[in-house]
């Protein structure tokens, strides 16, 4: 176990590397290897265990009953999943999680986490106060999709998404975390239409893109804002 890579993890910051192994042990941890295309978590199973992913990446997904997919996240090493529902093992997740490279978990008893041991030690304590403020980030994140995918337009969601992304970077020229079918996952659109779309806005002067590449540009009479 790479102690010092978990205490570089928002579940583990601010505890040393003994007091990290001491945890382990209380938490029942558990390491797995995964294939790419494993199904992780189903849609519809309980847990009561969550997982850190040490390496490789994990796709969060949702099927309809006719087999539509909608990407919600893609979690890399020293992301956490399925916190939510082992908080509250009776509830079926809603969702599925799937390795779309080889990957390699950790597995917690979120149970034991979230009850004081009988030592009553401080870093329990900072362990379920990062858990906290890693779901509140969570919180965040899904608050903006809803807000990116509320648009009734393709050109809306971009224009919401690429927006975000350059106030966040601080410029009008920068690179998104997603490929172009993860975007149209993440936005709820078809790929093709969001091709079209892109090429559309380039051709009106909008932006110019290249892969997971874009540049934002002022229309000649400066309506367009980063906001």
């Amino acid at each position: 176990m790479d102690l010092k890579f978990l205490s570089r993890t928002a579940l583990f910051h601010g505890n040393s590397l003994e007091e990290i192994s001491e945890m382990l042990a209380c938490l029942g941890a558990e390491e797995r290897r995964y294939s790419k295309g494993s199904v992780i978590f189903h849609a519809g199973q309980t847990t009561r265990s969550m997982g850190l992913l040490l390496s490789g990446r994990v796709s969060v997904e949702s099927d309809d009953v006719w087999g539509n997919k909608s990407m919600l996240d893609h979690l890399g090493p020293g992301h956490v999943f399925g916190e939510t529902y082992a908080a509250l093992p009776q509830q079926p997740m809603m969702v599925s999680v799937v390795a779309s490279e080889p990957a390699e978990v950790l597995w917690l008893d979120v149970g034991r986490m979230l009850h004081q041991c009988f030592r009553q030690c401080a870093h329990h304590g900072r362990l379920v106060a990062n858990l906290l403020a890693i779901s509140a980030h969570k919180n965040l994140a899904l608050s903006r999709r809803i807000f990116h995918t509320a648009p009734k337009t393709i050109r809306g969601r971009l224009l919401s998404y690429l927006s975000f992304q350059a106030a966040q970077q601080g410029r009008l020229e920068f690179h998104i975390p997603l490929s172009r079918q993860q975007l149209a996952d993440y936005l709820n659109v078809d790929r093709s239409a969001l091709s079209n779309e892109l090429g559309k806005m380039r051709r009106e002067g909008l932006l110019e893109a290249d892969r997971n590449h874009f540049i934002l540009c002022q229309p000649p009479d400066d309506t367009f804002s980063v906001i």
